[in-house]
């Protein structure tokens, strides 16, 4: 699992920094990207990254505002003039559907493939065997959300001592017992697969927000996430201009993160007033409150 940052800026695009996109590789977990807003030029960032739109599974926005939204058209079209057959769901707030249809019809494109469009509100949004993404609702100038990734437990791993104190050989079988299932071995002996695993595996979790004040809806969201990924457009010595337009500081981002628990912070959305060294600044100043902070520029990449 990876998180790879496609734009990191706020507002505009800047020439180190393009607007808000974030693909989240799910390759090695079900052989597909998900990515999160789409801003200006994201699939132009897409053909310089290691994210190939054809794999796209699923598009998540967190509000509508066009620094999120307005590469959409243009990744749908190309996706299908570059022949993809795969299914497509899209998630976002009401009013994505008509920005979608009108987009499409008035440029006379069309589609290769299903696209799903989903108008979200507060609660599941998407859940199946791997992974729960919950939305719920921020505080900025038009509805906005946050996402709440969750994966699901994995069983614990085999106990191969003590599958070999007990005989037990290797063989095709061990894929169920792994499983935690039952397996009938060669000798006609019944192994009960669940009594050789290991403890659960625990999921990975992340947060990943939209635009937004400080809220006390971040702390359900980022609950002891694994990474927080949270909008950082201010310097703390201007949070009254920040919160006027719908934004957080370095220091209110942090103690966001600080009060959930979250295990890493990675801020974004930067203000197009801060250089490379104002950047670092911001982290500074993330990290008087935060310490395990990290610093998103376009194209880089997080493991999990």
């Amino acid at each position: 699992m990876e998180l790879i940052f496609l734009g990191t800026g706020a507002g505009v695009p800047g020439k180190e920094r393009n607007v808000s996109a974030l693909a989240l590789n799910l390759q090695a977990e079900r052989g597909t990207t998900w990515l999160f807003d789409c801003g200006e030029a994201t699939q132009h960032q897409i053909l310089r990254s290691p994210v190939k739109a054809g794999k796209l599974e699923k598009i998540f926005i967190t509000h509508l505002h066009g620094d999120h939204i307005f590469g959409l058209p243009g990744l749908l079209s190309s996706r299908s003039m570059n022949g993809a057959r795969d299914p497509l769901t899209l998630y976002g707030p009401p009013g994505i559907k008509a920005f979608i249809e009108s987009a499409l019809t008035l440029s006379a494109s069309f589609l290769t493939y299903p696209l799903d469009v989903v108008e979200i509100e507060a609660g599941v949004v998407f859940a199946d065997a791997q992974f729960t993404v919950t939305a719920l609702p921020l505080t900025h100038g038009v509805p906005s959300f946050g996402y709440r990734i969750e994966e699901s437990d994995k069983p614990g791993a085999l106990d191969s001592a003590r599958l070999a104190a007990d005989g037990i050989p290797a063989g095709p079988w061990m894929q169920h017992l792994k499983r935690g299932e039952s397996a009938t071995l060669p000798d006609g002996r019944l192994i009960d697969g669940a009594e050789y695993l290991g403890p659960p595996q625990k999921g990975r979790v992340l947060a990943i927000f939209g635009d937004t004040t400080p809220t006390p809806n971040a702390a359900i969201l980022a609950r002891d996430a694994d990474v927080m990924v949270h909008e950082t457009t201010l310097e703390a010595a201007m949070a009254e201009q920040a919160n006027r337009h719908g934004h957080s500081t370095t220091h209110q981002t942090a103690s966001a993160a600080r009060d959930a628990g979250a295990k890493k912070l990675i801020i974004t959305h930067l203000s197009a007033r801060y250089d490379r060294e104002g950047a670092e600044k911001l982290k500074a100043e993330c990290r008087e409150i935060f310490p395990n902070t990290e610093l998103a520029h376009d194209f880089d990449i997080f493991s999990l």
